[in-house]
């Protein structure tokens, strides 16, 4: 009697299994959807423009943003005297955000700042940064108002809410650091409260979702209640902007 033998391979089995898997994770990355784009901030360059030639640029934005940056209505951010990077990355945001963005999408800024190019964004960035802030439309300050700066100040531990302070300075006109990352967050006193109020619950909603900044502020503000997002409001509207008169 003859044993029959048929050669199948000349792989070992364990390589044969190892094919195999690399060939599934291959498929399986090839169908997944791709990755959310987003911009790192964790390390950039400063930024430098002209203000001559960012005010001329700015025409378009005073409707909205009022003359020197001071907003005909508390819906509108003030501009003036606003961190110069802070304000160039929010003009990349709207520039580079997708047609069907459910934040950038809606917003008028959208279709404005893709007719900038790099160079208009740095010089508009630096012209609104120049501007001496008034104070003369401050609110009166309301009871939440000292909720909003021990939230502010403190944090809320038992909420799980961090201070506030740690990303925007002890006067929240930003911080001073020479990690250039620090240099996108915002100063937030004198800021219109209806404004804040509209951004932290969107980033409580998780909008906008584009830069690693973004993804920090969804973290906090979803420790924040709606009391909370109309305290620490109250509070930053009821002082005096960064370099104000």
């Amino acid at each position: 009697m003859s044993i029959r033998m048929t050669r199948t391979s000349t792989l070992p089995a364990a390589s044969l299994f190892m094919a195999a898997s690399a060939a599934s994770l291959f498929m399986a990355a090839s169908s997944a959807p791709a990755a959310p784009r987003f911009i790192d901030l964790r390390r950039i360059e400063p930024i430098h423009g002209d203000v001559a030639a960012g005010a001329q640029k700015a025409a378009v934005c005073l409707a909205c943003h009022g003359a020197n940056g001071v907003s005909v209505a508390p819906t509108f951010p003030r501009l003036a005297g606003q961190r110069a990077d802070y304000l160039y990355h929010r003009l990349v945001s709207f520039k580079q955000a997708g047609p069907k963005d459910p934040y950038y999408s809606i917003s008028p800024m959208t279709a404005i700042a893709v007719t900038l190019s790099d160079a208009d964004m740095r010089n508009v960035a630096a012209y609104f940064s120049a501007q001496v802030p008034q104070v003369t439309d401050l609110p009166s300050p309301v009871a939440s108002a000292a909720k909003g700066a021990a939230l502010f100040y403190a944090g809320d531990p038992s909420k799980g809410v961090p201070p506030c302070q740690g990303c925007h300075g002890a006067e929240a006109s930003g911080v001073a650091s020479s990690a250039n990352q620090y240099a996108t967050y915002p100063a937030l006193r004198g800021q219109y409260g209806p404004y804040v109020i509209a951004r932290l619950t969107h980033y409580r909603a998780g909008l906008p979702n584009d830069t690693s900044n973004t993804f920090i502020m969804a973290g906090v503000a979803q420790t924040l209640d709606d009391d909370a997002i109309q305290a620490l409001a109250a509070w930053i509207s009821s002082l005096p902007p960064p370099n104000s008169l």
